[in-house]
Formats: structure tokens, sequence, C-alpha cells
């Protein structure tokens, strides 16, 4: 499992910049309604500048399965994420091929999740991880806004082992406390270290990847 991601990747020179910063996953956004859409094309252009051990995320909202199994398979990415209000049925039509599911979380806490997560168990056809999102109506992710941590934290252990990617309002100046109070698993960015929309700041990405990487392995210092 990656720990680092940049999501909303939408050009060649954002893509070598996270990549040089020692991110090592980046998101591709085929979802219409956001400004960090990309193409087909686009994305088999910012896709041959990565280098092979960068994991290359395909992030989709209410996509058919057929559609996102094509991408996934023509363009050669390594995960999916479900992004929009995918049915835990969705998840057995992929196959062998890894997802991660996306949560958009209210002040209720995770309780949404776990349910989820035990129709998955029922169906088997449990994710590869879940990614906690901030809730925004009307949005599918990229809104800048930070999740409660604290409600994270109260019912992690009820996710299991499942990777756990923190999203939503990261950015370098918090994302080193997110992951000290939440010990997730990995962590996600895409407006928290952007000019605009869709277009990264060489700065702050690599800022905030130095943060994530130095807290991770403060954690990991603290396990032992």
């Amino acid at each position: 499992m990656f720990r680092v991601k940049i999501c909303g990747i939408t050009n060649r020179e954002d893509a070598v910049t996270a990549a040089d910063s020692g991110a090592d996953a980046v998101g591709l956004n085929f979802f219409d309604g956001s400004p960090r859409c990309v193409s087909r094309e686009v994305a088999q252009d910012i896709l041959k500048v990565l280098p092979p051990q960068v994991t290359k995320v395909g992030v989709f909202v209410n996509s058919p399965a057929s559609e996102v199994r094509k991408t996934f398979d023509d363009l050669g990415l390594d995960i999916i994420q479900l992004h929009g209000d995918e049915p835990p049925p969705m998840l057995g039509l992929f196959e062998n091929r890894p997802v991660i599911r996306a949560f958009r979380c209210r002040d209720t806490g995770l309780d949404p999740v776990v349910e989820y997560i035990e129709k998955c168990t029922r169906l088997a056809c449990i994710p590869y991880g879940v990614l906690i999102d901030a809730y925004y109506p009307g949005q599918y992710g990229g809104t800048g806004r930070a999740v409660d941590w604290n409600s994270v934290v109260r019912q992690r252990t009820e996710l299991g082992n499942l990777n756990l990617v923190l999203a939503g309002g990261l950015t370098p100046a918090n994302v080193a406390k997110g992951i000290t109070t939440v010990q997730p698993t990995a962590v996600d960015t895409a407006s928290g270290v952007e000019s605009s929309p869709g277009i990264k700041d060489a700065s702050k990405l690599q800022q905030f990847v130095r943060a994530a990487e130095n807290a991770f392995t403060a954690v990991l210092d603290d396990k032992k």
C-alpha cells in the first residue's frame, strides 16, 4: 500500500514534481464533474512520465463497472478508487483489480462506512482499502474540508485490518498532525497542494510529502 498520494494530477509537469518529491502514488480523476478531470488521452500522456514504482490510481464517480474496468486495463492502472455512491455488490464486478472505496463522512462518524464494509464482507467483495474524505453537498472530493479526526480514531478498530487512507483538507501545515492523531495507512491530498483547481504548487507539494513522510517515520519509531 502506498503512503502518500497526490490526487487530481492533470499534467505531466505536476506528475514529475510529485514523483520527484517522493510521493509514492498519484491519482488521475476521470469524473466529468471535477475541475481535475482528465481525458484518457491526457492520462496516457501523464502516465508515460511516471516511474514504475509510483502507484497509479484511477478515480471514478458513479461510472459503469464495465467502463471502469476498461479504463483500468487499457491504461495499466494499479488501483481503482470509487468516490461516488457505488453499492457493495459493484465491488464484486472488478474481480482481482484492487479497489479503494472512498466515503464522504458527515459529523456522525464512521457508522455508514462500517455498515458498508459489513455488507461487503457478506458478499465476499471486501475492498483493498477505504478512503475517508469530508462530506460537502454536491461535491465528490477536492473540497478542502477536513474530516473530524477524533471520530475516525474512535471507530478505527471497527474497520478491522483494512487499509485506511486519510483525506479531506490535508495540507503541508496539518498533515503531520493528522497522521499522528489517526495513524492511517496513507494520506491523500488534492486541493491542499494547489495554486488553483487542478494545478499543483510545487513548493506546497514538496512540503506536504516531506511532512507526511517524517510523520509516518515518527509514528513507526514510537511503535518500536
